[in-house]
């Protein structure tokens, strides 16, 4: 019989083997352990009051700095709020938000990556072309046909995310014949889609919050692990949504606690990146995981 205390034995107990490689703008960049994504909302509306910033250049670039002392790998620039329910605004005030601040920022902090948070191939395009280095799609690619062309001839990573509808509807599409099964066949049809385009470096985002229900939402969390069967780093995007601050019966304000607790628990379910909008305390999740699992 052999006993775990037998030398001979070797027990893979870390949680975070896997190392992802991606080309960058001619840089090599290197995922060896999990990733922070830091939020910058460049919107006045969007779900979590403290992740909005003015479109001030002194504003954004303390912002950003901040976020970069507290750990960030990645920040997340976006100009289209998301939330349920959003207003609806023009490619032209997307733009207009976001443009200016990957500029300031690109040229600040060279060193950082940042990601354009859009679902418009335009403005992923003049985004990547102003200093960001990657595409975070919340539509998965389908609320704009020319996004997979656009984001191949870049060559930039893509977050391909699973959602239905729009911010608008999606919480009106919330039935699934099988949860886990449907979001697979989903995220299997459009990678097969997206390397027909060239894109070579994929993301996968299961969407919490996007067309699910709160039951739906940490059902997904719990089996986290199945999406390593497409072998492409997944992130989790948990941090201050409803499926924590509704069960905590508290709101976005309240609910870094529930935040904290379910990204751990998101990294030990196989997560390689963590959006959020509160870097230090992600960063300090992240020491604790990798003292518990290096």
């Amino acid at each position: 019989m052999i006993l775990f205390s037998d030398p001979t034995f070797a027990v893979e107990d870390k949680l975070f083997p896997q190392k992802y490689t991606f080309q960058i703008k001619g840089r090599l960049i290197i995922w060896d352990e999990p990733q922070l994504m830091g939020i910058l909302n460049l919107t006045p509306d969007s779900f979590y009051s403290g992740s909005r910033v003015k479109i001030d250049r002194d504003d954004i670039l303390k912002k950003a700095e901040k976020m970069i002392q507290d750990g960030a790998d990645i920040l997340d620039l976006g100009g289209y709020s998301s939330r349920p329910g959003a207003e609806d605004i023009s490619e032209e005030e997307e733009l207009a938000r976001v443009i200016r601040p990957i500029s300031w920022i690109s040229e600040a902090f060279p060193e950082i990556l940042i990601s354009i948070d859009t679902f418009r191939s335009n403005v992923a395009k003049q985004g990547i072309e102003s200093g960001a280095h990657l595409v975070n799609d919340i539509s998965g690619g389908s609320m704009d046909s020319k996004m997979y062309e656009v984001v191949g001839k870049l060559q930039a990573p893509y977050f391909l995310m699973h959602m239905r509808g729009t911010p608008q509807t999606m919480q009106q599409k919330t039935d699934y014949p099988k949860l886990l099964p449907d979001i697979l066949n989903y995220f299997a049809k459009k990678l097969h889609l997206i390397k027909e385009f060239g894109i070579k470096d994929v993301i996968i985002d299961p969407g919490f919050g996007f067309a699910k229900t709160l039951e739906q939402n940490y059902h997904i969390l719990k089996n986290l692990e199945i999406f390593k069967t497409l072998c492409h780093p997944i992130l989790a995007g948990l941090s201050r949504k409803s499926m924590i601050y509704k069960l905590l019966g508290c709101g976005p304000d309240d609910s870094l606690n529930g935040t904290t607790a379910l990204n751990m628990f998101a990294l030990s379910k196989g997560a390689n990146i963590l959006r959020v909008h509160d870097v230090k305390e992600a960063n300090e999740t992240r020491k604790l995981f990798k003292q518990l699992y290096a």
